[in-house]
């Protein structure tokens, strides 16, 4: 069921702390400072383990906002959300409430990689964050900026060279103190906002950067090492500019696919949905980009950008002579804006315009807010424990931008997880981390703190090794029945309600794997299975509903009095069935890559033209350092565990199939000498 009507923002105005004064004589056990989806899942999650907790924010207002692309999920992204909401999570919920376009991505591939994701209504989305704020037990949300870390020795009996005990306001003479301090700055990290060839402080348009003084603290008092990153977002469209007609609709599905395990449809009707539209360049935007290149200089600079969302000067500059799309989504069930995906820029605002317009559908296009570009600095996470925690000062977390990663989804499960940890450091409790073999966080966190970043980081299925047991349906049985037994941040209700899932589904599994029968008898209880006649052996229920023609609500019509009870879990049952022997196969297959580590590459490999699916970025990477063992190519930054295992197969094919040739020309060469001799005796 969802969660009751978001109160107004008003009255979450009206309740939020304006002054620090009279906070600066308690003491709280978490402060988190910053109000994205970092903060505000990390600030909600310490409050649900029980800390009591403090969130800073430099605008109340903007607490919730969808700085960028106003939807949530997608391939990848989607696992993170469900996982996010499997922990007890807000993203997952607030999705639900705000979307106004679900779809499932990648449907035509299995449904470990099928991606959730929706476009949402910015308002919703904010008015349903700072609504679940507000009514957290434990919480307390602050506006004001904060200017400095409080940082004093160490506790000598843990490791660390500093410990943060608190922070500073500015225009406080006060500090506010506390156990732990997670960081969550997003983009505001010394940020400067780049439009043509105008810079300007800030981390978001409308809104200043932080203090410097925190970057100060960062990099001068506790010796973190800092890096800088770019991203940047595209022109607002007026939707009444658009000529429609020249675009091509899509629709979103027709049965809305909810990201939260507590909900069975989202807030928005199938019917009330709104259509996104696609479109694409033409070679008259890439004249603009190019005329304009000396007016940019954003684009100009080494600072690394988001490589899987880049601009349109980049996209340009990198793969000249393409159409590429443009997706022209809704901001709002009652916005009069679009958001041009595919178009993020920073050249003037008035080239902008050219640029646009040289788009068939957006021939009369008027922007209502100009793209702009965003700098920032974020620290290397491999400074950083598995738990989020600055190895070197304790009581310090950092989640979100500021680790080097991009994207709302990635944002939130560090928040989730920083705030976990941070509480639970606070409560005296030991901190705690995922593996990359129970969850798609564990898989971003181990990524970030083992082997850092060059470019803001981005989710993939691909990155994952265990992703057909990693799956967008399973989400809660994998993570919220540790979230309440071991970690401590699930609500009792949502541990029950897994309990009752997990229990229902092995009672259904148990009752497929009971049900046996020979192959004649499964053809006369399911005629249309589709079953070969050779086939003559028992099969239980469990192996026929792997068949790609069989649904379990088939197998409960046939069966109806151990089934039916369960016909509530289909999809997952069926899901369930289909995997069960991959994810054996897999299990298998990573532990036989531990075994064989020093296998030995060949040197005259090809990436390019390796017929294995490998990205681009991966035989870039590969081909660039060449490595000499199996092992050396898992430690390069870049390399997903999931390219290691293509790897790994294609050598040992490729050296199986060189001794089966070898094997062949010695039997051709003993041949050979048997028939010399055979002609020598005679």
């Amino acid at each position: 069921m969802l969660t009751k009507k978001p109160a107004a923002l008003q009255s979450f105005l009206s309740l939020v702390t304006r002054r620090a004064s009279h906070l600066a004589r308690q003491r709280y056990d978490v402060i988190v400072v910053g109000g994205g989806h970092a903060g505000t899942e990390a600030a909600a999650a310490a409050a649900r383990v029980g800390a009591k907790t403090l969130m800073v924010s430099q605008k109340i207002q903007t607490i919730g906002a969808l700085s960028c692309n106003p939807s949530l999920g997608g391939v990848g992204k989607g696992q993170l959300v469900k996982e996010v909401d499997a922990l007890d999570g807000l993203c997952g919920r607030a999705g639900d409430y705000a979307g106004i376009h679900f779809s499932i991505l990648n449907r035509s591939k299995g449904p470990a990689v099928w991606g959730p994701r929706a476009q949402l209504d910015r308002q919703r989305y904010r008015e349903f964050i700072q609504s679940e704020l507000l009514s957290t037990p434990g919480l307390t949300v602050l506006e004001g900026s904060v200017v400095e870390l409080l940082v004093s020795d160490p506790n000598p009996e843990e490791s660390g060279q500093h410990r943060v005990t608190g922070i500073r306001l500015a225009n406080e003479v006060h500090p506010i103190s506390a156990a732990s301090v997670v960081l969550t700055t997003g983009t505001f990290l010394s940020g400067s906002l780049f439009m043509g060839q105008t810079e300007s402080p800030g981390g978001r348009i409308g809104d200043a950067p932080s203090s410097p003084g925190l970057s100060q603290t960062l990099r001068e008092t506790l010796g973190l090492r800092i890096g800088r990153l770019r991203t940047g977002t595209p022109p607002r469209i007026v939707k009444d500019s658009v000529d429609f007609s020249l675009a091509k609709i899509h629709h979103p599905d027709s049965h809305p696919t909810p990201f939260s395990f507590l909900n069975t449809h989202t807030h928005c009707k199938s019917e009330e949905q709104l259509p996104c539209y696609l479109t694409y360049t033409t070679p008259g935007v890439e004249r603009v980009v190019r005329e304009s290149l000396h007016l940019n200089c954003h684009i100009q600079q080494d600072t690394k950008g988001p490589r899987y969302c880049p601009s349109i000067e980049s996209r340009v500059l990198r793969f000249p002579g393409r159409e590429h799309q443009v997706w022209l989504e809704p901001e709002g069930v009652t916005s009069d804006l679009l958001y041009p995906q595919g178009l993020s820029m920073t050249m003037p605002p008035d080239v902008q315009l050219r640029l646009i317009r040289e788009i068939p559908a957006l021939h009369s296009a008027e922007i209502h807010t100009p793209g702009y570009g965003v700098q920032y600095d974020f620290v290397c996470p491999t400074q950083l424990s598995p738990a989020l925690q600055v190895k070197t000062t304790q009581g310090l977390f950092l989640a979100g931008q500021i680790n080097g990663t991009t994207g709302y989804e990635e944002a939130a499960a560090q928040g989730l997880w920083a705030g976990v940890n941070a509480a639970r450091l606070a409560l005296s409790m030991p901190t705690v981390a995922l593996s990359r073999t129970e969850s798609y966080i564990g898989v971003l966190i181990d990524d970030l703190v083992s082997r850092g970043v060059t470019e803001p980081y981005r989710m993939f299925t691909s990155r994952a090794e265990f992703r057909t047991s990693l799956r967008p349906d399973n989400a809660d049985l994998r993570l919220t029945l540790k979230g309440f037994e071991e970690v401590g941040c699930v609500s009792a209700g949502r541990y029950q309600q897994a309990v009752r899932v997990r229990d229902s589904l092995q009672d259904a599994l148990t009752a497929l794997q009971a049900l046996a029968l020979s192959t004649q008898n499964w053809r006369k209880k399911l005629p249309d299975l589709g079953m070969s006649e050779a086939k003559n052996h028992m099969m239980t229920g469990m192996e026929v509903l792997q068949y790609n023609n069989v649904s379990f609500e088939m197998l409960a019509s046939a069966f109806p009095e151990s089934l039916s009870p369960h016909v509530e879990f289909s999809q997952r049952l069926k899901i369930e069935a289909v995997y069960r022997p991959h994810c054996h196969l897999q299990k298998k297959e990573i532990e036989r890559i531990q075994k064989e580590e020093n296998m030995s590459l060949p040197q005259d490999i090809d990436y390019f033209s390796l017929p294995v699916c490998l990205s681009r970025e991966v035989r870039e990477i590969l081909d660039k350092v060449r490595p000499t063992t199996l092992g050396a190519a898992a430690r390069l930054q870049g390399i997903t565990p999931a390219a290691v295992v293509h790897l790994l197969n294609y050598v040992r094919h490729r050296g199986q199939k060189e001794k089966r040739a070898q094997r062949h020309k010695n039997n051709q060469m003993e041949a050979r000498k048997a028939e010399v001799s055979a002609r020598n005796a005679s």
